[in-house]
């Protein structure tokens, strides 16, 4: 980089770890991860080479969503700890090099946050209007034909008001009315706040379920389903209950306070939906929006195909004003990837393949916690089930449970892998307990030291973290090139389970799998060249 080139951004490019706090690391014995946890074991998340954690929620909660229904934006759920604790997280982060962002929850609240108890006790106290409140039909019935993504109707009947709310998620799930003016202005005050504890970003969560049309218009019909539905939620085109074009307004104006703090601030949104290639870039266009964003292209994908890669690197061609995209293929929602894609290809070979791809796309990478260790889907048991979702649609759904499961830290002689002295709150898989951190540091060859590789490798090259995407052919072999300034790096991907012809450079810098020869790659393998 010349010295007159500007700088880009820390995050541009980053590599991303996400924690889901109840199950990274127990300190307290209770079988529950929690924020000194995490303190405890951020050395080891520095030596993965990544730029920055995402803390998944650890606000005061009751947990009927297990986080993601906060009754106390701005404050720590006893379980995980105290602000102190979070204050000493971020303290030791900032000192090994490590950015802290954290979720943010603006579309809902529990039913025990103070402002909905205080909201549904009559129409015309302070609060009556932070929700969405509706009357009935003249029959007792709802006030349209909206469904929640549990599984339900998304209207619940409150006695004490008389009306119907609206919950997109589980009914202890209401939805703030962020049309209101002063909802708007308490939560960017939760947006001030954790800026003053440190922090250097936001995921935003569901942030498309942000705001409703208010004349309560029924949703269409879904006619075009992309896989069978298995839930009310997926009968319908949801065009009516979120997506609305007052949410731009409003991220503006989250990202005028954010700015206000400075310019290193990274924010990135998640986008489900019927469009969420459109509004990932009304979210992000521009100076005056959010960072980044991302949307369920992997995290939902039945299958990994060449085909889908180029079309989600394609749809952001990096076009002037155009945002930055961010890439997951496994979180907290979703199954563990392996278990979706893999097939019949060994899984520590299979599980670095996907560490070399994520790595070599165009955006940023999320590396879910597990993930560097090859960690594929828990069984759970129905009666060991805690996700709301899984139990309500059972057997249906996958749920999520199995990919939220215990990290393994120690190896197959401790009960419980090194993440608890007590049983955990999902049980400890005994294939994960195989997979753990302690063995996988002493194997150089193991899928963790791989990832270190991978991300390295992303980590000394600009034009891996910033340059642009261009794809060379459109068959069953992924090739396509990163450039930037005039050089180039090639990427090469056979992800399936058959050899591919392939005749171009074959020089190697990092490589999985065995290397191509003879017009020819293997299946499952994968590298990415020297600078050309």
């Amino acid at each position: 980089m010349s010295e007159s080139e500007p700088r880009a951004p820390w995050w541009k490019g980053a590599v991303i770890y996400q924690i889901y706090p109840r199950s990274f690391q127990d300190t307290t014995g209770d079988g529950v991860g929690d924020l000194r946890g995490i303190t405890q074991r951020l050395d080891y998340i520095a030596s993965l080479g990544v730029q920055a954690i995402w803390i998944s929620p650890f606000f005061t909660s009751p947990m009927a969503d297990f986080g993601y229904d906060v009754a106390d934006f701005c404050d720590v759920d006893p379980i995980f700890g105290t602000l102190a604790d979070f204050d000493a997280l971020v303290t030791k982060a900032h000192a090994l090099g490590l950015k802290v962002t954290i979720d943010q929850v603006y579309s809902h609240t529990s039913d025990q946050h103070p402002w909905f108890e205080q909201s549904r006790a009559s129409r015309d106290n302070e609060k009556a209007d932070w929700y969405v409140w509706a009357d009935a039909h003249p029959d007792g019935t709802p006030p349209n034909n909206w469904q929640s993504v549990f599984g339900m109707g998304a209207w619940e009947w409150d006695a004490r008001r008389g009306q119907y709310y609206l919950h997109n998620f589980l009914r202890e799930q209401p939805d703030l009315n962020l049309h209101n003016p002063a909802v708007r202005a308490s939560i960017l005050d939760v947006t001030r706040f954790w800026l003053d504890r440190g922090v250097d970003g936001f995921r935003i969560d569901a942030l498309n379920f942000g705001m409703h049309n208010r004349d309560l218009t029924d949703n269409p019909v879904e006619t075009n389903f992309k896989r069978p539905p298995t839930r009310p939620f997926d009968f319908q085109r949801h065009t009516e209950n979120m997506s609305q074009p007052e949410i731009v307004p409003f991220i503006e104006d989250l990202r005028a306070v954010i700015d206000s703090y400075g310019p290193d601030k990274f924010t990135v949104a998640e986008v489900g939906g019927a469009r969420p290639l459109a509004e990932m870039k009304a979210f992000t266009h521009g100076e005056t929006r959010l960072s980044s964003a991302y949307a369920f292209d992997f995290l939902y994908a039945e299958t990994l195909h060449a085909d889908l890669i180029r079309k989600t690197q394609r749809e952001w061609p990096g076009e002037a004003g155009e945002g930055w995209p961010s890439w997951a293929f496994e979180n907290h929602d979703a199954p563990r990837a392996a278990s979706r894609w893999r097939g019949n290809c060994a899984p520590d070979l299979f599980a670095k393949l996907l560490g070399l791809l994520l790595m070599s796309l165009r955006g940023n990478a999320f590396v879910y916690y597990g993930e560097e260790l090859g960690l594929e889907q828990g069984d759970i048991a129905f009666e060991d089930l805690r996700d709301p979702e899984a139990i309500t649609n059972w057997p249906q759904t996958l749920g999520r449970d199995g990919a939220r499961t215990p990290m393994p830290w120690a190896g197959l002689g401790n009960d419980f892998g090194g993440f608890s002295d007590a049983k955990p709150w999902l049980p400890m898989q005994e294939a994960h307990r195989a997979a753990n951190v302690s063995d996988q540091e002493d194997d150089p060859l193991s899928v963790l030291n791989f990832y270190r590789a991978a991300i390295a490798l992303r980590n000394g090259c600009r034009i891996l973290r910033e340059g642009d995407i261009i794809f060379v052919g459109n068959d069953e072999c992924l090739v396509f090139d990163r450039l930037l300034n005039g050089r180039s790096r090639r990427c090469v991907f056979n992800i399936g389970a058959v050899a591919l012809p392939y005749n171009g450079p074959t020089d190697a810098e990092l490589c999985i799998g065995e290397r191509p020869s003879n017009g020819v790659i293997p299946p499952y393998s994968g590298f990415i060249s020297p600078l050309l």
